[in-house]
């Protein structure tokens, strides 16, 4: 499971008023709930996209902290895709990355360097 912060100001519950909503607009409809530390997110057992095994998504709360998106992409590998299925996969990752612009406010070249700085923060000092 990853999780991402909001931008600078902004709340997920600002981005993104209707999560359960926004799941199935991206991904198909939302078949269950799963419990991720202390919070229900949304699964998504037969996403709509062929190459999405199975996808987990929403809001994870902590107290005296904003919320943050958790998600997990089940994805296909690869060299299992028919030729059908390949050619979902560009929409696939569309999908994903269009998601998590909404929800973060934040392109894929900034949730990399945001997740880079989170890990060099929790590296040890020698």
């Amino acid at each position: 499971m990853k999780e991402y912060k909001m931008r600078r100001g902004e709340t997920l519950d600002e981005r993104i008023p209707d999560m359960e909503a926004t799941v199935e607009e991206y991904f198909g409809p939302i078949t269950g709930t799963t419990e991720y530390k202390g919070s229900d997110l949304f699964v998504v057992e037969e996403p709509d996209n062929p190459v999405f095994e199975r996808i987990v998504a929403g809001a994870v709360s902590y107290s005296g902290k904003k919320d943050r998106l958790g998600v997990e992409f089940e994805e296909t590998d690869p060299s299992e895709l028919g030729p059908d299925e390949l050619s979902a996969a560009g929409d696939a990752v569309d999908a994903k990355n269009d998601f998590l612009l909404e929800a973060t406010g934040r392109d894929a070249k900034s949730r990399r360097d945001s997740m880079k700085r989170e890990v060099e923060d929790d590296a040890p000092d020698y």
